[in-house]
């Protein structure tokens, strides 16, 4: 479909695109089979100018929004959700500074990220604070003109790697999640080290470790924003990155179909091209018509949210949860239409199948987002009666 893109978003796209065929297809089941950091395919991103799609203009960015980071995303994914997660995170990392950090902050950081000198991560989850956010444990101590932070954050991506670090930890015990508050954390900080790099099914490519905090001193200016604003920073980032994961969910369906298309073409069985069975064609029809209508959600929630709305929590879970099962049930389907040989590693279906799990699980797990619809459902039931 067309969606009436821009000159400039219609750039964005053919550049990703072009990064992602040249650079990452190539390489993708190396990364995959070696669990291999994409440090160079971030290097090319980075000359390209696409980490700082994002960022305002006056901080070395394009000054474009959601949608068009979504379209880069999207390409991405498109050839490996490994590569576009290691990607996608760096905003997710930046965006606590972008949007809640002082002009200081952001003339210190912003640049950095947006040229791709520096990757960015955001360190939320914890063992015992997964789904429950507001469980969190790690704690950040005042300390005269500091703050000594103790604690451990799990599953971050881009740990290790990243040289920014956005981290949500208790200011006040006693205050629960409305005591939490939001930290700039530098890779290389005394009392700041890393865990083993996990080991994971798929998203081999990108790198997931813990993050240990053991009496790390660093300066109250890395305070974002107030003491206390710590969960209403992170609800409201992950409110502003779902699409983006319904963006990777888009392009690694797309890419599953892609690939499915292509070999129901070529595979020749009893005298004709599989492509040209009734169940076959409705296998494909069904792929490209809830890819397609993931894409639609995903293209007009981004524009939403670009349009400065109060609250976008139901349509941000949205964009979230529907595209991302989309993606499972497509790359499933696609390694159905190979049969054997999408049983096999030597055909990229399979790694997308392995990939695909992970979207229906990271920045919130699919039935916590059906919750925040339902919950948000109800509410507007309540104020319209």
């Amino acid at each position: 479909m067309d969606y009436f893109l821009t000159d400039e978003q219609k750039m964005i796209v053919d550049l990703a695109r072009k990064i992602a065929e040249e650079k990452v297809v190539p390489v993708r089941a190396e990364l995959d089979e070696k669990e291999e950091f994409p440090r160079k395919i971030m290097e090319d991103l980075g000359k390209a100018d696409l980490f700082g799609i994002y960022i305002p203009e006056k901080y070395g960015g394009f000054g474009g929004g959601c949608f068009e980071n979504c379209l880069a995303v999207e390409q991405l994914g498109r050839a490996c959700i490994g590569v576009a997660t290691t990607f996608a995170a760096s905003g997710l990392g930046a965006f606590p500074i972008l949007f809640f950090g002082s002009e200081e902050q952001k003339q210190k950081y912003l640049p950095e990220i947006a040229s791709g000198r520096k990757l960015a991560a955001f360190g939320l989850t914890e063992a015992g604070a997964g789904s429950d956010a507001g469980g969190i444990r790690t704690t950040a101590t005042k300390d005269g003109d500091d703050y000594i932070l103790n604690g451990t954050k799990q599953w971050i991506t881009n740990g290790g790697e990243a040289d920014i670090y956005t981290i949500i930890a208790l200011t006040d015990r006693g205050k629960g999640a409305r005591g939490a508050s939001a930290f700039i954390v530098e890779k290389g900080e005394t009392g700041f080290s890393f865990g083993k790099k996990e080991k994971k099914m798929g998203l081999r490519a990108s790198s997931t470790r813990e993050l240990i905090f053991h009496h790390c001193r660093i300066p109250k200016s890395r305070l974002i924003g107030r003491e206390g604003m710590g969960f209403i920073v992170a609800m409201k980032i992950l409110d502003l990155a779902r699409p983006g994961i319904g963006a990777l969910s888009v392009g690694l369906a797309q890419g599953a179909l892609d690939a499915a298309v292509q070999y129901a073409k070529e595979r020749v069985q009893f005298g004709h091209p599989i492509i040209s069975f009734q169940a076959v064609q409705h296998m494909l029809a069904d792929m490209a018509t809830q890819t397609e209508a993931g894409r639609a959600l995903v293209y007009a929630v981004a524009r939403y949210i670009d349009s400065n709305p109060k609250d976008i929590s139901k349509v941000s879970a949205m964009a979230k949860l529907f595209p991302s099962d989309v993606a499972m049930q497509v790359t499933t389907d696609a390694v159905q239409v190979f049969g054997g040989y999408g049983y096999m590693k030597d055909y990229p279906v399979e790694k997308m199948m392995r990939d695909a799990k992970i979207l229906q699980i990271y920045e919130g797990t699919n039935q916590i987002q059906r919750s925040v619809i339902g919950q948000a459902l109800n509410k507007e039931y309540n104020r319209a009666k």
